[in-house]
């Protein structure tokens, strides 16, 4: 077999080839740096059942009732002037509430220094809103994309379970409790408590408003113009569960009840932000966390309804929206909001068009901050914890995981991980897993990528791969292959070149032509052009001659730079997979190769 380089075996070309060689430099990194910035600085920066849902949250949160309440004040009105969606519900949700409190409390216990707990909440809850800000303002929307849709989904569940467990404090009355989220801690501590006196009115109470709701709820999904039914159900359990409590005096047999609630709008709490203190960098290890996981959940619900409505939902103004809100909310005694989907479905199920929605549950939030906070003295603490759990069963998505399971068992493993982790772990430990796991399976998909051998389709100029479409040609004396991977590097260089001489070696007395098609490769490095080069070295000592056939804007770039151009030669670069083959073809010697 004799070696095809050299000026008398270099096939005539077509004059549109030259396109490939004849490009302007790619956009320089700099340029894409300062397009970022220049997009920045252009950027032009509802009901009673949320009140008693929000202090069911901040008791989540270890902090008193009236701290779920401010947090449905402010952060919706903010964001009713700078946010995009028309549905969204603002305030404190359970997977938020169960963060900050697992992580705070890591810092300062509530229960033995409560001042200090506030303090570093409101400090979370400000570089929360910042953290957020920022990633608007300089269009890092990408970042909650490192949670992936299996990790939420597992990390939603075990959350779920979790906060139901430590639910069990309230709706059992007890007194004790463990400080730990983890589902082993937490049945040992029920399995201790249990065993010391308790009062079963508070399980009674509990439960049965439970049920009440769940069955509220139910009648409002089979029948849409009740809706009203199940969104009025946790204000007539806090009513009618208050007033049963205050004429029974069920309160001095047991039953434990909230007791005072601080009335009056929010008070400033810019004092109690502590950005100096030996706690900063913790604080703000927590506030990147809350600020990924509130955004991943607004979003998310943001983009369901905005769909539903035919509107497109802007991720960066939303988040610089959120971002805002947190922040002015850290200085007005409130802690991180974000948007819920329970309430958004209210909304979206009552027919709100607008922002409005939040004007209208920030003012009713303050009237009852001003008016009903004395009326809550004698509610049951068992009944926000009910409505709590009734909150819980739409974070646990079975079918989802079971659709995982059938698609994707990387995604189901990512799932589980994170599921897992919360359960057995911390909030921490699962969001370690899941984000570990999504990454394991980047870099084995990067390290992996898919090499192809193409055959053509009869007839045509479409090249496919030959395990996918047994139908198609191959020819016996060109090679040719494709590389499935976006950016040619240093963790898939070895990997590619080994599978492309492997099946050399295996036909080695047949081919005469390796064809690359490079149309899937982006971007390359100086390890991917060294391989390209070494590449092509063994192939012309084994007497054949590469070909690429449509090179990237950056890759043609860098190989012009780094002289591999001229190593293969300028007349073997190809504009398409067709092109390449037909030169091939023409410079054999016969025509007995044709597909």
């Amino acid at each position: 077999m004799e070696p095809m380089a050299g000026k008398a075996c270099v096939p005539e070309r077509a004059d549109f080839a030259d396109l490939v060689l004849q490009v302007p430099e790619p956009p320089s990194l700099w340029y894409e740096l300062t397009g970022m910035l220049r997009k920045a600085v252009r950027y032009q920066c509802a009901d009673k059942h949320f009140t008693f849902s929000s202090i069911g949250y901040a008791n989540l949160a270890k902090l008193d009732p009236q701290y779920g309440l401010y947090t449905s004040a402010v952060p919706p009105l903010v964001y009713a002037v700078m946010g995009t969606s028309r549905e969204i519900a603002i305030g404190p949700v359970a997977v938020v509430s169960l963060l900050l409190s697992s992580m705070v409390q890591k810092i300062a216990d509530p229960a033995i220094d409560p001042a200090s707990y506030r303090k570093m909440v409101f400090t979370v809850t400000f570089l929360t809103g910042v953290f957020q800000f920022a990633f608007g303002l300089l269009r890092l929307g990408f970042l909650v994309d490192f949670l992936s849709h299996a990790a939420i989904t597992g990390f939603m569940g075990g959350a779920a379970i979790v906060i139901g467990l430590q639910q069990l404090k309230g709706l059992l009355g007890l007194s004790h409790f463990t400080s730990n989220t983890d589902v082993v801690s937490v049945t040992r501590a029920v399995w201790v408590s249990v065993h010391e006196p308790w009062h079963p009115e508070n399980f009674f109470i509990g439960c049965s408003f439970f049920l009440f709701i769940l069955g509220m709820r139910f009648i409002g999904r089979k029948n849409k113009k009740l809706f009203w039914v199940s969104a009025i159900a946790p204000v007539l359990s806090v009513a009618l569960s208050t007033l049963m409590v205050y004429l029974t005096r069920a309160d001095s047999r047991g039953v434990k009840i909230i007791q005072k609630v601080d009335a009056g709008i929010n008070s400033s709490s810019v004092k109690q932000i502590n950005l100096n203190g030996p706690y900063v960098t913790e604080c703000a290890k927590i506030a990147l966390i809350c600020a990924v996981i509130a955004l991943t959940e607004a979003i998310a619900v943001g983009r369901s309804f905005s769909v539903i409505n035919g509107y497109k939902l802007d991720g960066n103004k939303e988040m610089v929206a959120m971002g805002f809100m947190n922040v002015a909310g850290s200085l007005s005694s409130c802690y991180v909001a974000t948007g819920s989907f329970s309430r958004t479905a209210v909304n979206f199920t009552a027919g709100c068009k607008t922002a409005v929605s939040n004007v209208v549950m920030a003012a009713t939030v303050m009237v009852a901050l001003e008016l009903l906070t004395k009326l809550l003295f004698y509610t049951p603490v068992s009944i926000l914890a009910s409505i709590i759990l009734s909150a819980l069963p739409g974070l646990i998505n079975v079918q989802e995981v079971c659709i995982l399971w059938k698609v994707d068992k990387m995604d189901f493993i990512t799932c589980m991980g994170s599921f897992l982790g919360v359960l057995f772990g911390s909030v921490e430990i699962g969001l370690s897993v899941a984000i570990s796991v999504s990454f394991a399976k980047v870099i084995v998909h990067s390290v992996r990528p898919q090499v192809q051998i193409l055959g053509r389709l009869q007839g045509t100029d479409i090249f496919c791969n030959i395990k996918q479409y047994p139908m198609v040609c191959q020819t016996p004396a060109v090679l040719t292959t494709r590389i499935d991977t976006s950016f040619l590097c240093f963790i898939n260089t070895s990997f590619i070149r080994e599978r492309i001489t492997g099946w050399v070696t295996k036909k080695h007395e047949e081919i005469r032509t390796v064809v690359l098609d490079m149309s899937n490769v982006v971007n390359i490095d100086t390890a991917g052009l060294a391989a390209l080069e070494e590449l092509h070295e063994e192939l012309v000592s084994r007497g054949i001659q590469m070909a690429i056939a449509s090179p990237g804007w950056q890759v043609i770039h860098k190989m012009k730079l780094a002289r591999l151009v001229d190593g293969i030669g300028e007349n073997w670069i190809f504009l398409t997979v067709g092109e390449a083959v037909e030169a091939c073809l023409a410079n054999k010697k016969g025509g007995d190769l044709e597909c």
